[in-house]
Parts: C-alpha cells; structure tokens; sequence
C-alpha cells in the first residue's frame, strides 16, 4: 500500500503544520517527509516555470530518494501553498513595510501577491487550517493575508527567519503573533508615551530659541528613541536589570542625557553657555560628548543605576567600550546573574553600516572573553550621513545587516509610529532576557536639519528637505490619534508643552546664577579612593615590594603541574625548569617576572585580566597561562590554583583577531574595575595600528577630556630581530608624541624584576594611568635578562638603571639607550673590553625621568660625550621625545638608523648590516654613520 495513500483522508492542519516546520527547518522532519517535501517543492517550481501548472488541479511529484510518483490532492496542496504564502511574508514580508515616513520605500521583486505563491483571488473565501500557524485557526485566505500584512507589514518590519534555531524562531514567532504584532496599551500608558515623546521634541525646540546656530546633534525626526528608551529602563528593571550601560554618539545625546539619565539641564545649558570649568586639572570636552553616571528610581519604586559613556567624535567607537564596561561590571558585582546589567548601543545609520569596529563587536558578542549577555542595539536612521545618501552609504539592503552576522533579529520600525517602537523596544528586551543574544532595531526617521544646527541640507537633498519641511513631528502625529482615540483632547498637548517649557526656563535661569561649568565623574561610584595625580607624584616611588615567604608560595603554585594527569614532555620540562629557576638557581627569566607579578596581586584581592591574540600561551611561547592536558585538552590556569592563597580572580583570554575592538573592550573594562589589572597584548607590537583611534581619543585624551582615570596595560612586542617591517617597531614614537603632563606612563622595561614592579605598580598607587610597556622577544630567552629573588622581594621599579659595572673615572662615552638594544650593546662592549663606555638604560620613558638622567650626567661628568643610542631610524624610536623634553639631548651624539620610511628593511642580511654599523658607531664616533648604512 502506497504510504503517502492517506494525504486524501488526513486532516490538512497536520501537514500544514509539517510543511511549515520542514521550511523553517528542514532538518527538525522526518526523512521521508522531508524528502515528500523536497519533492513538493521541486514539482510546483518545475511545474510553473514550464507552464503546465495549473489552478484547481492535483499535482503529481517524485520523492527524490525513492523515485516513486505521489499524486497531492488538491486541497493540500493549496494548504501548501498558503504556507508557503505565510513563509514568504515571514521572510520578505519586512521589505514591503510602512516604515519609511519620508521616503518611498525602493521596490523589490518578488512581490509577495498571491500569484507567486499559486493562489488568486477565487481563493480568497476559502478557509486554511495553515491559519493554526499564526494563532488564528482556521481561516479565509483573506483574513490570513490580513493578519500577514498586520504581522508583518505595517509599521514594524521583522528580519529572523535566518535564524537557525527552532526554538527561537518558534519564541519571535508567537510574541509578534499576539496581536498581530501590534501593542494594546493601556489609557495612561499612551499618555505617558506621548509626555515622553513632548519632552524630546520640546527640549529640542527649547535648544533652538536659546541657542541659535549652535551645535547640538538635534534629535529632530527620531524623538520616539525616548520613549523606547525609558520603556526599556521601565521594564528592565522589573525584569531584574540594576545596572544599565550605554553608549552612543552625539545626535541626541542631550536629549538622552537629560529625558532618560536625568542630568539636569541647568548643567547642559552651563555647557552651551561656554563657561570655564571648577577644576583646572583638565580641559574637558564638547557637551555632546560628556558622559553620565546617576541612580534613576523607576515608576514602580526599583533602583536602577545608569551609566553613559564618554564618547569621542570616532563614532562606533563607543560601543566596544560600553561592552567592557558591561562585562566588568558583570564579572564583579553578577558573575552568576549577568543578565542584570544591560548594554544598549544607539549607533547611526551610516556609522553602523560603514565602521567596521561594528562588526569587531557584533563578533566578540559570544565569545567567552568577551560576552556580556545579549546587546539591544538601537540605529537611529536619519537615512543620510552628512550629506551622504543612504544608496552611496552602503552596499547592503539595511545598515543593520551586520547584526545577521551573529544570527540576531532585527526590528525596522517607523519612527512616526510611537506605539510600534515602544512595542518593538519591549520585544528586543524580552528577547535579550530570554536568550542572553544580541537584537536590532532599525529607528526608520529623518533629520530635520544639517548635520549640525548650522548646515544647509539643501544643498545636497532638496527634495528630502521639502519633504520634511511639511512633515509632522511624531509628537504631534501621536496627539491626533490620542484626540482621536477620546484619549485626550485638543488642549493637553499645549499644557504638557507649557509645563515642560516651564521647568526648562527655570533650569536656564538657575544656570545663568553659576560662574563656572562642574564635570560630575563617569562611574564616580566605581573610583571612590582614587585620586586624579599630576607629573610630581607619578614620578614619586611606590612600594611595590613583597615578602619572600609569599612569593615562594606563589612560585610553589606555578611552577607544579597537577598529579594524574599527563602534558606534553615539552610542558613537563618548562614548568620543572621555572621550578628550578626559583627554588634552585635563583636566576630568574621573563616569564617567571611576569607570573609572579600576576600571582602576587592575585595573592593580595586584585583581579587580573589579560586578552589579546593567543596571550594564554603567548605569541613566542613564552607565558603558558593556560595549560592544556594532552589527551582531553582539558585546560588548566596555575595562576587560579593558588588556594589559600587566592584572593583575586586571574582572567585570561585569547581573542579574536582584532585590535581596534578588543582593546576598546578592554579599555572599558579597566574603565569600570579600577582594581583588576587589566592588559591587553598585541601580538607584535606594530598591531597596535590597528587599535590607533581608542589609543588616541580614549587612551592618551581620556583623563584630560573627560576627568576619567583609566589603568588600562598595553604590552607591545617591540625590537629589531631581522623580521622585517611588520615586526619590529612598535612604533614608541607615535605614544611618546601622545604623551603630555600627566597623561600615561611608557616604559621599556629589560628586567623581569622591573616588568614585576612594574606591574605591581599599576594596582599599588593610589591613581589609575594608562600604561603602555615596550616588551622584549629575544630577550624572553636572553641569558643575561633575569632576576634575582631578592630583586622582586626587596626591589622598586627603577626609572633609570646605571652601569652597575663602570668605573666613573674610567668613562670617556656615556651611552643612554632604552630596552632590547642594551643588550646588543652590552655584547659588543664586553666583546671589545671597552672600559671607557657606560651603558645607562632609561627604563621609563614618560614621564621622563629628568632628574635621574640629570643625575647620571652630573656623576659621570668627565666623560667627553654623551650618546644616544637606538636600534630604529632616526625619525623614530625614542630621540625627538627626548629632544622635546630634555633640553641637555641636543648635545647628544645620537647614534641610529638613517631615516627611513619604513621601520625595517626586509632583508635579513641589510637589517643586520645596518644594526651592526649602529653598534659600531655608538663605539666610534669618527665613523660616518649615516652614509655606510
């Protein structure tokens, strides 16, 4: 008996209900029903591209695994093609919104009529128990492409079919079902939308009078951000939510500012009015750029603490630094409930689409190091960059296809349509609760002005413009259908306005009493304790020691391997000889330096993070944080076994291969945990390039733009081996030019017992600075480059390190260099006996340590010169930073490269040759260097 006989008696709601399954996904059926779905498809394709597909017929198929023919009835067949109809709204039907309120929406083929699905209009009375699959039973096809259009059509456009799990399809399909994907709020719920909504555009016309021709970023034309906003904070907090980060550029972000994270406007209007600041320990920042920590009580009574982070003009910038916030703040007050601090990223259209942070961050978003729960990200789409169309903007349908990247659902809503974006708001937070993963929301509006309060669109969109001259703001878009709805009446909108304008008068009176502008901290509640410092006490010693009878505890635990369990030989042998090194030759090497500085925090409550490309093991297979046991790649982090002795956390994560995203990251994290060491590797020190917008608008600016102290660590690989161009130069000149006052510490370290201090240092002071170190590669395995035990013990990070070995009155040459070409140096003087040479290492090389160098000079002063010497060209490396803080180095002798382009040359024998003739003209001056090179 044919097994397929019965699809003439079964009910059709049973394979409509398969079919759709099979669509969404194939894998989830039956074999032999999907290979009779397979078949379907197939047969209806072939059957209409060669015309013999016709109405009201039953149609024959072959099962593709078996051959064998099945005739499909009529009737289910049709119930196929309704499903099919209801899948192709599911997948398309977001092309053919409402959404756009200014624009013509461009036209796609196909078009979701009837006759691409092979029904018409002689089906339209004709109940479907494919209407089950929306929630409505069964159902005229009319009423079904009713519902469809509801759903799927109107102000809300959904993009999820992608999506590659059941489950979740299956939790986005029944939430916009209800309803048709339409809200049903309550009387005092719509007033409260339309206060939120008056409150955006009346502090934005408020702005305007007041301020006229300045520059603000008006959020003309995507005002319902801010009611979607405080619905989201609303709800999130009855959710569970306590801690909420965000991160946006500067269009609307006064508005935000004030309407969400309650920052009065007595203090932005201080800041439009261009008054000086209370403090003169930093410059400061335009106001759209500030950021903002407060506590916001919800309606309901819950506490929620609300952070804004500082953002640079870089516009996407921000979002990887909000994830590092979110995540530190995660690891330290709600390792166990992380969903208790929500990320929101506002970004722009075209930023979005053409920043590629973007998608270094969409990336990071499941990954262990990296995860914080699930990001709603909210794209205020003004539909035009600067003056740039969105069809010159983006090679992409929507700016918001990065978000596919990670599977995520997207929401493009029509910002004229209040009640659509606040119901869109409520779902990307239940889906973001629910399965801890990334949404989108498309913000469909205009801006109804320049880019800036200032700028003529005219110029570039003149028939944009006079369309969004005569356009209604959705505020008053919302009040007509409130009026309508016998909601409110004709007067309620003027008393909210009044009301509202009010208050901002008083505020703008109240501002004008204020002398000076006052810059609250960003996370101040995170940095109580710690001080802003200037240059003096950043060169005033810290006490980084530690006891003996601590660190051989600490050593005990890293340098044992774990019984029972089997390593590879090579890692047996690694870990004996770092137990060797300590407890037997008291030598000890790089890696063992930089453990211990590590295991020693840990020891005392701090936290350590590190990240970066491959650090657990480390680029040159120096660090073995993480173990793996040979046969289960079991993975075992010695610095987490330290037992009684443990009392901080050690985080170690290999990340992907970015630089500009994860050390935004990281850089944030460091931001909200001023007690973790927190580190990021590049893995050689030139990828740092990549990295170069948060190293100049964050890392170096920060302090002095925004009052933020940051103790964020850069370790840069950095030294001339003969690797080439990429793979030599960490570029110091470009951090030694960012340096000024007191902005960061840039250090050259080659001891592991200064590396250690070093470290220590950064959690030891009582202030955070950025600290960027120069890190050695040859030198991890240099016989000369150890420590001793007591140096560790008993040491402090050394600025300047003379020449232990040199006799004052012996020196003729006093030769200052910094880092890995000490070394080099060292070889050649001991080769050549020379007595009449001091090598002086400058360890530290900001803030320079001038009286210390003074120091040196003034004890070696009969020497006949003084020489600077550097492994890199001459327009790179350390000299024109000593030349711009050190008025005694332009009597130096310098001996370096020639000028060059490039930092390296790629040949292995010209690199040598010229590092040879450096070296040999540090110990001739009557040589010419610059023309033998």
């Amino acid at each position: 008996m044919d097994k397929y006989s019965f699809l003439n008696a079964a009910h059709t709601a049973f394979f409509a209900d398969l079919y759709d399954q099979y669509l969404q996904s194939p894998d989830s059926v039956e074999p032999s029903w999907r290979a009779f779905f397979q078949g379907f498809d197939f047969g209806m394709e072939s059957a209409a591209s060669n015309g013999t597909y016709r109405q009201n017929e039953s149609v024959t198929i072959t099962i593709p695994t078996t051959g064998e023919n099945i005739e499909v009835p009529e009737h289910v067949q049709k119930e196929f093609q309704v499903v099919r109809l209801i899948d192709g709204y599911r997948t398309r039907g977001h092309l053919f919104t409402k959404t756009n309120p200014v624009r013509e929406r461009r036209k796609y083929f196909p078009t979701l009529a009837l006759e691409n699905f092979g029904l018409s209009e002689s089906d339209l009375n004709t109940v479907f128990n494919a209407g089950d699959i929306l929630s409505i039973g069964p159902s005229t096809l009319k009423d079904i492409i009713i519902h469809l259009e509801n759903i799927y059509c109107d102000s809300i456009g959904v993009e999820y079919m992608y999506i590659r799990d059941p489950e979740r399809i299956s939790w986005i399909q029944t939430w916009i079902n209800r309803n048709d994907n339409h809200p049903v709020f309550s009387a005092d719920r719509k007033k409260h939308i339309l206060k939120k909504l008056n409150e955006a555009i009346s502090f934005e016309a408020f702005l305007h009078t007041k301020y006229v021709g300045q520059k603000r970023f008006s959020l003309e034309g995507g005002e319902s951000l801010i009611p979607a906003l405080d619905t989201i904070v609303e709800r999130a907090a009855e959710l569970g939510v306590t801690q909420f980060v965000m991160g946006m550029a500067h269009r609307g972000r006064l508005n935000v500012l004030t309407n969400i994270f309650g920052k009065s406007a007595k203090d932005i209007f201080s800041e439009f009015d261009g008054k000086d600041y209370e403090m003169d320990i930093f410059d400061g920042d335009v106001k759209y750029h500030l950021g903002w920590t407060s506590d916001r009580y919800t309606d309901t009574g819950k506490k929620i603490n609300m952070n804004i982070a500082p953002n640079p003009s870089h516009l996407e910038t921000v979002g990887a630094v909000v994830e590092g916030i979110t995540r530190a703040k995660q690891d330290k007050h709600h390792e166990e409930e992380a969903a208790k601090v929500l990320p929101i990223v506002v970004h722009g259209d075209a930023a979005i689409a053409g920043q590629g942070i973007a998608y270094e961050i969409v990336q990071m978003s499941r990954l262990d190091g990296y995860g914080t729960g699930g990001t709603i990200h909210i794209v205020v789409n003004n539909q035009i960059g600067f003056t740039t169309n969105y069809l010159d903007a983006r090679s992409s349908t929507y700016c918001t296809d990065v978000g596919k990247v990670t599977l995520s659902p997207v929401l493009h809503v029509n910002a004229d349509d209040a009640e659509a974006v606040v119901h869109a708001a409520l779902f990307a937070l239940d889906y973001r609760m629910t399965f801890g993963r990334d949404v989108f929301i498309d913000l469909l509006g205009y801006r109804k002005y320049g880019h800036n309060e200032g700028d003529e669109p005219r110029f570039t969109q003149p028939k944009l413009y006079k369309a969004i001259a005569k356009h209604k703001n959705s505020r008053d878009i919302y009040a007509e259908r409130l009026i309508s709805e016998g909601i409110i009446d004709n007067s309620y909108v003027g008393e909210l306005e009044k009301q509202y304008k009010d208050s901002l008068e008083e505020k703008l009176e109240d501002s004008r009493k204020e002398e000076k502008t006052i810059i609250t901290p960003f996370m101040q509640d995170e940095w109580e304790g710690f001080n802003l410092v200037r240059e003096d006490v950043m060169m005033k010693e810290v006490d980084t020691s530690y006891p003996k009878e601590k660190l051989i505890q600490v050593a005990q635990s890293i340098t044992n391997l774990p019984k029972g369990k089997k390593f590879l030989r090579k890692i047996e042998r690694l870990v004996q000889d770092r137990n060797k090194m300590f407890f037997e030759r008291d030598s000890l090497d790089w890696a063992m330096g930089e453990l211990l500085a590590y295991g020693s925090l840990l020891e005392e409550g701090f936290d350590v993070r590190m990240s970066g490309q491959d650090v657990e093991r480390g680029t040159f297979s120096h660090r073995h944080a993480v173990i793996k046991v040979e046969e289960s790649e079991e993975e075992i982090v010695l610095l987490n076994e330290l037992g009684d002795n443990q009392n901080g956390d050690f985080y170690i994560y290999n990340s992907l291969l970015s630089e500009y995203g994860v050390l935004g990251f990281d850089y944030g994290y460091a931001m909200a945990t001023p007690n973790t060491l927190t580190i990021w590797e590049a893995q050689f020190g030139d990828f740092s390039n990549g990295a170069q917008i948060m190293i100049d608008q964050y890392i170096s600016a920060a302090e002095d733009k925004w009052k933020l102290q940051n103790g964020i660590v850069m370790l840069l690989p950095h030294g001339y081996e003969g690797q080439g161009a990429e793979h030599s130069s960490a570029r110091m000149e470009r951090y030694l030019q960012l340096c000024a006052k007191d902005n960061m510490f840039v250090a050259d370290c080659t001891t592991p017992a200064n590396l250690f201090h070093l470290l220590r240092r950064q959690m030891k002071a009582n202030y955070r600075k950025p600290l960027v170190v120069f890190t050695p590669k040859s030198l991890l395995r240099h016989p000369k480059v150890v420590s001793s035990i007591d140096e560790f013990v008993n040491g402090s990070f050394q600025t300047v390190i003379d020449d232990v070995n040199a006799q004052v009155k012996d020196v003729k040459s006093l030769v200052f260099c910094t880092g890995k070409f000490y070394y080099d140096l060292l070889a050649e003087k001991e080769e050549k006996g020379r007595k009449d040479v001091a090598l002086v290492r400058i360890e530290q090389l900001f803030p320079l340590p001038i009286n210390g160098i003074k120091e040196i000079i003034a004890k070696y002063n009969k020497a006949e010169e003084v020489v600077w010497a550097q492994e890199e060209p001459r327009n790179m490396g350390a000299w024109s930073h000593l030349l711009l803080h050190l008025d005694e180095a332009r009597t130096w002798r310098v001996a370096s490269r020639r000028f060059y382009a490039s930092p390296a040359a790629g040949s292995a024998t010209r690199s040598k040759r010229r590092h040879e003739q450096v070296i040999e003209y540090v110990f001739d001056k009557t040589l010419d260097n610059f023309n033998r090179q």
